[in-house]
């Protein structure tokens, strides 16, 4: 079993991106199930994910849009959706570097 993380940082403003909605999600066929659903703390960290996943296809679904129209921001990236395998008992910490009109991904420790 394997522990998700993540974190956002808004680059823009320089600091971590409190509230931002995310959704966990496991492939299952040609589906996908949500299995966690949770919200960014004031921190930019997402607390709160199952920390015991079976090896499979996951994908994270940052709600971009909502964060940023907040403050009257747009994006052209309503969503961000990181897909990754996870196939051992590792810990997969895949923060999310976000700015307006761009954002990088990367796995961290």
């Amino acid at each position: 079993m394997s522990k998700i993380t993540t974190h956002v940082l808004d680059v823009v403003l320089g600091r971590p991106a409190a509230g931002v909605a995310i959704r966990l999600e496991q492939q299952t066929g040609a589906n996908w199930l949500t299995i966690a659903q949770s919200s960014t703390d004031t921190d930019g960290r997402c607390r709160d994910l199952p920390d015991q996943a079976r090896a499979g296809v996951y994908r994270l679904v940052f709600d971009t849009y909502t964060y940023l129209a907040r403050d009257a921001r747009r994006s052209i990236y309503p969503e961000v959706t990181v897909t990754f395998t996870c196939s051992d008992e590792m810990h997969y910490h895949l923060p999310l570097l976000l700015s307006d009109n761009g954002y990088t991904t990367y796995r961290g420790s």
